[in-house]
């Protein structure tokens, strides 16, 4: 992989984790556009690829722990008092329980995915219908809860698991993790920003569980060793980075506007990616 190309992919990660647009479906296109430019097969994958892919990811979580620094230390504080005296009344207490209990969800539901998710990295025009599905969830969200007068500001119990059941099905490339979480946050009457905060936060362990395992499971450490490190380090700083910066304008975004502009991104470029990729199944 050249630079260029690393960087480019850095970018896409960096935005598109947060936003409600699905990294997963833009590291697929990008990295298929590319193959198809430079005359490769799309229906192969290198373990480098799978590689960098996990980098860039691993990028984004360090962005995430930066940027809630704060509110990851008092919930983690929360639960060790909330365990050391049996007293688990305290919101940040209770918003540790509910991602650990979520991440274990995400797990149940995303594992027995996990080779349909990975058939689709290289089904493309597949990956855009389901990018296409994310902007109608988007939408539809967005039409319930501007019907609601009375919005909740605070993650409940029933609101965690939903969340959570959205976060395993986004396993999925095409099904935004992000889109799926806030959207069904929305149609259990929550706010945008609560919603946004939370779905941040639930992704912490799931993605550095995945950093982890996966690449004792997946990866040959002799080819490891001969990796361009230099341009996967470039790549992954440079997804922390737009990350960082993502999350930041991203819920200042959701405080103030709709999620439909998302909803009408996913309608065009799943549509586009569908036209496009069709040809080469």
């Amino acid at each position: 992989m050249d630079l260029l190309q690393v960087i480019f992919m850095g970018i896409v990660q960096g935005l598109s984790e947060f936003l409600p647009i699905s990294s997963s479906a833009h590291l697929v296109f990008s990295s298929n556009i590319y193959k198809v430019f430079n005359d490769m097969p799309i229906h192969q994958q290198s373990n480098q690829e799978v590689f960098v892919d996990i980098m860039l990811h691993l990028g984004t979580l360090v962005a995430v722990l930066i940027f809630f620094r704060k509110e990851v230390w008092e919930i983690v504080q929360a639960v060790y008092v909330g365990i050391k005296t049996k007293d688990y009344s305290n919101y940040n207490c209770k918003l540790g329980l509910y991602i650990l209990l979520g991440t274990i969800i995400t797990v149940l539901i995303a594992f027995p995915l996990n080779e349909v998710a990975e058939q689709l990295i290289y089904s493309p025009a597949i990956v855009g219908l389901l990018l296409i599905g994310t902007g109608f969830l988007l939408y539809f969200a967005e039409e319930f809860s501007k019907r609601i007068e009375n919005k909740k500001n605070e993650i409940d119990f029933k609101t965690s698991i939903i969340m959570a059941i959205a976060q395993g099905l986004a396993a999925l490339p095409g099904f935004s993790r992000s889109g799926l979480t806030i959207a069904s946050a929305l149609f259990n009457k929550n706010d945008r920003v609560s919603a946004g905060r939370y779905s941040f936060l639930l992704s912490i362990p799931i993605i550095l569980g995945a950093s982890m395992v996966y690449p004792l499971i997946k990866i040959d450490y002799h080819e490891f060793i001969g990796y361009d490190w230099k341009h996967i380090i470039i790549g992954t700083i440079v997804s922390g980075v737009v990350g960082y910066l993502c999350i930041k304008y991203f819920l200042k975004f959701l405080g103030k506007y709709s999620l439909k502009v998302f909803a009408y991104y996913c309608f065009i470029v799943g549509v586009i990616s569908v036209i496009f990729f069709t040809k080469f199944i």
